[in-house]
């Protein structure tokens, strides 16, 4: 009996679902994706500042600035992270960029 309970716990452990992955649309710019055009718009991502163009933002005016830069929701943002940037802060800046209404994210080296 007790075989039978260790083996439909077997079972359930394989057969659940611990957790959902969770995916982040964005593009590698490793070639001619899709092209650029406008002003730039090359945001950095350090471990604590956020740059625009070179000056830093807080992320609320990051989002206002860029929104100035851009002409519909679907113009290319670019994404660089620094060497102290974390993946975690990457993905934070690219969800509240989402979140924001900025849909085109690349992500650069």
């Amino acid at each position: 009996m007790i075989d039978v309970v260790f083996l439909l716990l077997v079972f359930f452990m394989l057969a659940s679902q611990f957790g959902q992955d969770n995916a982040l649309p964005l593009s590698s710019s490793g070639g001619a994706s899709s092209s650029y055009s406008g002003p730039p718009r090359l945001v950095d991502i350090g471990g604590e500042e956020l740059r625009l163009n070179g000056v830093v933002f807080s992320e609320y005016l990051l989002v206002q600035k860029l929104g100035e830069l851009v002409g519909s929701d679907t113009d290319m943002v670019i994404l660089r992270g620094s060497a102290d940037a974390t993946l975690q802060r990457m993905i934070d800046v690219a969800q509240a960029l989402r979140a924001a209404g900025f849909e085109n994210l690349s992500v650069v080296e």
